[in-house]
C-alpha cells in the first residue's frame, strides 16, 4: 500500500538528515529493569558492544535511555538517571564519533545534560506532559524533539486505557503539541503515537492500521512496537519470542508511512526498511 508522500529533512547537530528513505534506530537501555531483558547494557563493556552492534548492523540513530518505562516500572531519581545516562552518552560517542545519538527522557533537566554531553536528539515518552520546562529547554537548545503520546504515567498507564476514539483522541493531542512545540520554538518536530503507552492491544492495532492519517500533520512519523505485548499477547509469545512478529508490523509499518523504527534488533529491521524501499 502506497503512502502519503511527505519529504522532511531534519536538523541533527548542524547536519541535515533526510527521512525520505526510513532510518532505523536502536535501542540501548542502561536500566536494570527494561521489558525486554535482551536491551538492558549494565557496564561499560557491554555499552560498547551493543553501540558497536546498531552501528554495525545499519541503524542512523542510538536511543540511549536510563529509566524504564516499562509499565508498572519503579520511578527513579533524576540523578540517578543522569549517573546511569552520561556515562553511555560518553561510550557512544567514543565507539561511533559520527552516529546520532537520541536520548530517552522525560526530563527537562536530563535532556539538557545530555545534549550538552554530546547526545543530538531528545525523544520524550511523555510528549512534555510529566515535565512543563520540556518544550522551552528543548528550543533553547536547538535540537529535534520526538513528541510521543502516552496517557498517564509510565507507573499506572495501562491499568485502564480508555478513549472514545483512540485515532481522533492521539491525533488531537499530538496536533496541538506539535502547535505549542513550533510556537515555542521547536524547529524539528519528530511524532510517534505511543504504540503501547495508555492503549490495548486493539487500540494499538488500530492505531497502526491507520498510521498514515499522522501524516497530516506534516512531522516525521517514529514507530516503536518492538517487542512489545501487543505482538507477544497477540501470538501467545514471551518477548524473546517476538522477533518475528515485530518485523511483520515494523513492515505494515513502513508501508503505511512510517519515517523511523525504533528497534531492539537493528539487522531485521534494516531489512524491512531495503526491501519496503525497493517495492515501494
Amino acid at each position: 500500500m502506497r503512502h502519503m508522500s511527505l519529504s522532511r529533512t531534519i536538523n541533527i547537530g548542524g547536519r541535515l538528515v533526510s527521512l525520505d528513505r526510513p532510518q532505523v534506530m536502536g535501542i540501548l537501555n542502561v536500566t536494570p529493569d527494561s521489558f525486554y531483558s535482551g536491551s538492558r547494557c549494565q557496564d561499560a563493556g557491554a555499552i560498547r558492544s551493543r553501540i558497536r552492534q546498531i552501528r554495525d548492523e545499519g541503524a542512523l540513530i542510538a536511543d540511549i535511555g536510563a529509566y524504564s518505562s516499562r509499565p508498572g516500572a519503579d520511578d527513579i531519581t533524576a540523578d540517578e538517571e543522569l549517573s546511569r545516562l552520561l556515562p553511555a552518552i560518553r561510550i557512544a560517542r567514543e565507539e561511533w564519533p559520527d552516529g546520532i545519538i537520541s536520548v530517552d527522557t522525560f526530563r527537562a533537566s536530563v535532556a539538557h545534560a545530555a545534549i550538552h554531553e554530546g547526545a543530538h536528539i531528545v525523544n520524550d515518552i511523555s510528549g512534555g506532559e510529566l515535565d512543563p520546562e520540556m518544550f522551552a529547554t528543548v528550543a533553547r537548545l536547538h535540537v529535534p524533539y520526538i513528541l510521543t503520546h502516552m496517557q498517564g504515567t509510565p507507573q499506572d498507564m495501562q491499568e485502564a486505557p480508555h478513549y472514545q476514539d483512540v485515532m481522533c483522541e492521539v491525533f488531537r493531542s499530538l496536533g496541538s503539541r506539535v502547535e505549542k512545540l513550533h510556537e515555542t520554538g521547536v524547529a524539528d518536530v519528530i511524532i510517534d503515537p505511543g504504540f503501547g503507552f495508555g492503549k490495548t492491544t486493539g487500540q494499538n492495532f488500530q492505531m497502526l492500521q491507520r498510521l498514515e492519517e499522522f501524516l497530516l500533520l506534516e512531522c516525521p512519523i517514529m514507530v516503536g512496537i518492538s517487542r512489545k505485548s501487543m505482538i507477544y499477547k497477540t501470538l501467545g509469545c514471551t518477548a524473546d519470542q517476538a522477533l518475528n512478529g515485530t518485523t511483520v508490523l515494523n513492515t505494515i509499518a513502513l508501508m503505511h508511512g512510517a519515517a523511523i523504527l525504533r528497534v531492539h534488533d537493528v539487522k531485521e529491521a534494516v531489512e524491512a526498511v531495503r526491501l519496503c524501499s525497493i517495492s515501494a
